[in-house]
């Protein structure tokens, strides 16, 4: 391996936000991500989330700003490129519906005879979907994104909607408490490759360049420019540059004894009186591939136990799910069902991992 090209990358990763790593690792493993954030800065976290994927990765991109009442055809239409959009005609049954305004805005479109069908235009999504509250959609809904995700392709009606090689799904869901409510359908949350959570003290490089925050948030971006000092613009992030890091993490090597540090992590948190599921096999493939991405980032070529630990943060902690004192399989062999809520009342999945990475790691 070269290891100027590991300086290289290690260099450019210096230069980008928490936001735009997490995007770029995604990228280079094309898998998806959750952003998790308070509810007051969910909707400049979305707009800093657009701004990075057009401006650091030059991508497409569109906000889906979801709620119990969105319906698929209004995330197929959101999540087409502007060419593809010009040629989309919703269901007959969604057009039946009593929502007039929505339903003007599809008359424009004239004969629908005349437009040209998906399969004709190749790609037709966008390369960056960010879908604010998507914690509230249906479950179809989150069904076919997650059909979408997976294969990058989804049938319907009107014809095949073909996602791009780099496409990236955002949920982008507002986590106040230790468990999101409501939550994720458990196949969609398993298939999302890490988490990631955006504090708002940390700041927003291209909303406070660009003076966009909105007037709720502008007292905390004072605060801080004044202890940090206005953030420079990130350098942007070319093809070439996701491409060696994908090539570079396949090269990444690992001990034995560090092979048994991630079994070790994977079979304690599967044991976990805490823990009522989350661990699966999935989890435990994309653990081992995420660490593999955070070496290079760091200029090594191997795994060591402290970037081991930073993965299983990020891979595991929007998958666990917490036993309720109920199902705590101690009851079975006659524990008290009150000292048992006692134990778990301020067990977090963060709190979980806390414990399992107190394990002695390899030296």
């Amino acid at each position: 391996m070269d290891y100027t090209d590991l300086a290289d990358i290690a260099d450019i990763a210096q230069q980008l936000s928490d936001l735009e790593v997490a995007l770029l690792l995604c990228l280079v493993a094309r898998e998806h991500c959750l952003i998790e954030t308070t509810s007051h800065c969910i909707n400049d976290l979305a707009k800093e989330l657009a701004l990075i994927g057009s401006t650091t990765f030059n991508y497409s991109y569109c906000i889906l700003d979801c709620s119990t009442a969105t319906s698929i055809d209004d995330v197929f239409n959101d999540v087409l490129t502007p060419d593809a959009r010009a040629n989309y005609r919703p269901s007959r049954q969604w057009l039946n519906t009593e929502s007039s305004s929505k339903r003007s805005s599809y008359k424009s479109l004239g004969d629908y005879s005349k437009l040209t069908p998906f399969s004709q235009l190749g790609s037709n999504v966008v390369n960056i979907v960010v879908a604010k509250n998507f914690n509230f959609v249906s479950d179809d809904i989150q069904m076919h994104m997650l059909q979408l995700m997976r294969s990058k392709e989804l049938v319907t009606e009107n014809g095949t909607l073909s996602a791009p090689e780099d496409f990236l799904f955002i949920p982008l869901v507002a986590r106040d408490f230790d468990q999101l409510r409501p939550s994720l359908k458990l196949h969609l949350n398993d298939n999302l490759f890490i988490s990631h959570f955006h504090s708002p003290d940390v700041g927003y490089t291209y909303l406070e360049e660009n003076d966009w925050l909105s007037d709720g948030q502008m007292s905390a971006s004072s605060v801080i420019h004044n202890s940090k000092g206005k953030q420079t613009k990130s350098a942007t992030v070319s093809p070439l540059v996701v491409g060696q890091l994908r090539e570079t993490s396949a090269s990444v090597s690992t001990s034995a004894e560090v092979v048994r540090y991630i079994q070790d992590i994977v079979v304690f948190l599967r044991l976990s009186r805490a823990v009522a599921g989350g661990v699966s096999a999935n989890a435990n493939i994309h653990f081992s591939r995420f660490a593999q991405l955070l070496a290079p980032l760091h200029g090594i070529d191997y795994l060591t136990p402290s970037i081991v630990a930073l993965a299983a943060r990020k891979v595991f902690r929007h998958r666990i799910i917490v036993t309720p004192p109920g199902e705590d399989r101690s009851l079975q062999y006659g524990s008290n069902l009150r000292a048992v809520a006692d134990i778990l009342v301020d067990v977090t999945p963060d709190s979980i991992l806390d414990g399992v990475l107190a394990l002695e790691p390899p030296l």
